[in-house]
């Protein structure tokens, strides 16, 4: 049956909504919204040897930030814990000395993130009575890759002391407690 000047119209405006409505299809996640696909990271967290602080944290692109979530066990009772990513991904000293110093691709000096600091410092853990901690934040400067400032690769730590966010170069956060290696998720 041939076509006719209405059919043809019609089915041009038609066959890019069919396209575009199958496109959006194919990107909905089960709960009905547009899913994001955003590189996502997990480190889960070994203790040192002498030392029961383990857990896991979760990094996510967001924009240029990292979203972090944490979740550690084991830790001092009532008491703050430096955190930080570390240059390497290597936990096999058992001190986790392996992981190198702070993981710093801008060369700024150790810091809190409202100031000047280096990619891989975080804000600190804070254990409650039981010794657990939970926290979720942004940090900048570094990304969700293998790039110049990427984590992929790169270590987790624990410390057993505060970080003071003023000693250079390590907020004089004490021993490594736990160590964790940061792989794709």
């Amino acid at each position: 049956m041939p076509l006719t000047k209405t059919k043809t119209k019609t089915m041009t405006r038609t066959i890019p909504l069919l396209l575009l409505a199958a496109a959006l299809a194919g990107c909905m996640s089960q709960g009905g919204t547009v899913a994001k696909t955003m590189p996502g990271a997990v480190a889960q967290l070994n203790p040192t040897q002498g030392n029961q602080a383990k857990g896991t944290v979760w990094f996510a692109q967001d924009g240029l930030r990292v979203n972090v979530r944490v979740q550690v066990s084991g830790l001092t009772p009532n008491q703050e814990h430096g955190f930080h990513v570390h240059e390497k991904g290597d936990c096999s000293a058992p001190d986790a000395m392996s992981a190198g110093g702070h993981f710093n691709p801008g060369g700024k000096p150790h810091g809190p993130q409202s100031a000047a600091h280096h990619g891989g410092d975080m804000p600190s853990l804070k254990a409650d009575a039981a010794g657990n901690a939970q926290a979720s934040f942004q940090i900048e400067g570094v990304s969700v890759g293998t790039g110049i400032d990427g984590l992929l690769g790169k270590g987790v730590i624990v410390h057993a002391k505060p970080d003071d966010y003023t000693t250079q170069p390590t907020g004089n956060s004490g021993g490594r407690i736990a160590c964790g290696v940061i792989v794709a998720s």
